[in-house]
């Protein structure tokens, strides 16, 4: 283990910008239509329900990263495979990340400029900040924890004051039953973002206050979902369940709605310092998880001199995921959510609880 430690408010902050991350962006359970929002908070009590599985693996092993008690569950063999297979999903993760934030820029603040070169500084941003170790990252959150704290209450002061919010948009509630929603939530809205929260086992093992790691993270995942569903509440409020469906980043449309006084308006910054923030958390965590992953599991003394060539193979991963961001959105709902997050996310957490349960149990007796 790199020797740092960090506070369960640092801890606190870390979670809550990683959930709320690229989340807040993306079309977010938009299948639920106008119910979106009640479908985050189904998710959401799901998403308790894997962070307890995290734990519970946590609360067995707290001084081992989950690469080295996977081997110590599955054995030699099968555990170092296994884990080097979620080394290659945290890069994966990290990489597509990148490349849908590389995207965004580009889509509404630098269509001139080249994708690779947009995340190329990105990235070297999120290398240097890795290569620094979890306690920089820690203490960036805290920093950072403040500024979108501001940006998301003077937001929301700014929909008000604008009127432009039609709580009539969100009627009628559950129009077709309560099934479409718990299936959006389940099939779709649970994985991500609150499924993601698994990079966190390799954080936890870092936290001082080792008591309050359990009631820290349900107090960040908690208000986390809740500021993803005032978001989607927000977005549908405003612009309605075909415009919110329809397109491409339903927040900065909505952002875009705000006018104040005829002269305060088209406030993409505020979009843009959000992304910037939310996806500067979101890749660094799961960077940091696939670097220290590589460290524990290929015994490298120093994780530091594994940054640099980790960030370079990220970098341009991020650039063969797809062509283009239509493809890289068909794939990722199609083949990634189903076949790859489910797996990584709860099966295979499942199965190593279960396993760690009946080890630990045995050893009681």
């Amino acid at each position: 283990m790199e020797k740092a430690k960090m506070s369960a408010y640092q801890l606190f902050t870390l979670i809550l910008l990683f959930e709320i991350g690229t989340a807040i962006y993306n079309p977010l359970a938009v299948d639920a239509k106008q119910d979106a929002w009640l479908a985050i908070l189904i998710a959401m009590a799901g998403g308790f329900c894997l962070f307890f599985i995290y734990y519970g693996l946590y609360h067995y092993y707290p001084d081992l990263s989950p690469m080295e008690y996977m081997q110590i569950l599955l054995g030699s063999v099968l555990g170092k495979i296994l884990a080097f297979f979620f080394v290659l999903y945290f890069m994966y993760v990290a990489a597509s990340i990148l490349r849908a934030f590389g995207v965004m820029l580009v889509t509404i603040a630098y269509p001139a400029t080249p994708l690779f070169i947009i995340n190329a500084l990105f990235i070297l941003v999120i290398v240097h900040t890795v290569y620094k170790g979890i306690e920089v990252i820690a203490r960036t959150s805290e920093v950072l924890f403040v500024a979108m704290g501001l940006l998301l209450l003077s937001g929301l002061f700014l929909f008000i004051v604008s009127g432009t919010i039609h709580i009539e948009n969100l009627k009628p509630v559950l129009e077709e039953g309560l099934s479409p929603v718990i299936k959006t939530a389940f099939t779709d809205t649970l994985y991500f973002p609150f499924g993601q929260m698994v990079a966190f086992a390799m954080i936890f093992p870092y936290v001082k206050e080792r008591e309050k790691v359990k009631r820290t993270g349900l107090w960040a995942m908690g208000m986390g979902g809740l500021i993803l569903a005032l978001v989607a509440a927000i977005n549908i409020s405003v612009l309605g369940v075909n415009l919110t469906t329809d397109a491409q980043f339903p927040f900065l449309a909505s952002i875009q709605s705000i006018e104040v006084a005829g002269f305060l308006e088209r406030l993409d910054v505020y979009f843009i310092l959000f992304v910037m923030i939310g996806g500067f958390f979101k890749i660094s965590i799961f960077f940091y998880a696939a670097v220290m992953g590589a460290s524990h599991l290929f015994h490298v003394k120093h994780p530091s001199r594994l940054v640099y060539p980790m960030g370079i193979v990220i970098l341009y991963l991020s650039m063969a995921i797809a062509s283009n961001y239509t493809e890289y959105m068909q794939e990722w709902r199609t083949v990634f959510l189903p076949y790859i997050d489910r797996p990584f996310q709860a099966v295979i957490p499942v199965l190593l609880l279960i396993i760690a349960f009946f080890k630990n149990r045995k050893k009681a007796i």
